[in-house]
């Protein structure tokens, strides 16, 4: 990891905006498949952000990232937008929840062991032992919470987000030292919006056939997980290593337990508490600071008076 970067108030501040609207995403796309196809969702929700970030651009005239690093930024948008969101809406209209939670919390441990491969990120042994206390306490907190998990053969397309998520987390991150965040980001977006295209070429029809009410649940889906989330977290990410910003997923089950019970009054039992009380034991000791040894001062010895 470079020496600049850190895991400052800043960079936590960005990552609790992006886990609290990516946390509110799973309720507003089962509500919003009531009336759209999973690949409709998909190509509304990045489409409407690639909206978002064009008039950011525009307002703030951020420039296009350089022309060399187009090629692999429209790859990663096509892994990391297109791939992901396709394979977790049809996952969700075929697996039961429980078992895509616990799937799709692969996706900090994923980053962790490709940052490392892919662009030799230092990842400590305390590191890896946090993140899986971490993922412990997740699969603690879905078992709890009474979500249904089964071994089901249509769980591997939420496996293949976890890896296309971990793809464009990483494959990003090089990028953010020679050009704007913004700029990476959107056209990350705007090569993920055309990757989409063809999944969602009836959506105009189901927009005219759909209740506010769902269409609401898409612009939601577009401005605030979409847009908001993924600038919050790339700036984070430009702010401290992939592995450190990756982990910090961990904590969306209970964040999402925490909004049901301020929220909707659905009080966690005590399982979930403890589950979410070690997941977040877990995140820590992955980001806790290594202490460095302070060398000990050497005394130089008193001048000996001459008589």
């Amino acid at each position: 990891m470079d020496s600049t970067e850190r895991l400052d108030g800043r960079a936590l501040i960005y990552i609790a905006i992006a886990l609290v609207t990516w946390s509110s995403a799973y309720a507003a796309i089962a509500y919003a498949l009531t009336s759209f196809t999973p690949g409709e969702v998909a190509l509304a929700r990045l489409l409407i952000g690639s909206l978002c970030f064009a008039m950011l651009m525009w307002a703030k005239r951020v420039p296009m990232p350089q022309r060399k690093d187009w090629p692999q930024l429209a790859v990663l948008g096509v892994t990391g937008l297109t791939v992901y969101h396709l394979c977790l809406n049809y996952a969700e209209t075929r697996i039961a929840s429980g078992t895509a939670a616990i799937i799709i919390s692969l996706v900090p441990a994923a980053t962790a062991t490709l940052s490392a491969l892919w662009i030799g990120e230092r990842i400590s042994t305390r590191r890896m032992f946090g993140l899986g206390i971490a993922l412990l306490g997740v699969v603690l907190v879905v078992l709890a919470s009474g979500k249904q998990v089964k071994l089901q053969p249509m769980a591997g397309l939420v496996l293949i987000s976890v890896i296309a998520s971990a793809v464009f987390f990483v494959g990003q991150k090089p990028l953010f030292t020679r050009n704007s965040m913004i700029g990476v980001t959107a056209f990350g977006f705007f090569a993920g919006t055309l990757g989409a295209l063809p999944f969602g070429l009836g959506l105009p029809h189901a927009l005219a056939a759909a209740p506010w009410v769902h269409i609401a649940a898409l612009l939601w889906l577009g401005i605030a997980p979409t847009f908001v989330g993924y600038l919050t977290w790339n700036a984070a990410l430009r702010r401290a290593s992939a592995s450190q910003v990756s982990s910090f997923i961990y904590l969306s089950p209970p964040i999402a337990v925490f909004i049901s019970w301020v929220w909707l009054g659905e009080q966690p039992g005590w399982l979930t508490l403890i589950g979410g009380v070690i997941t977040v034991g877990g995140v820590a000791l992955a980001n806790a600071k290594r202490r460095t040894p302070v060398a000990s001062a050497s005394i130089a010895p008193a001048p000996v008076k001459q008589a």
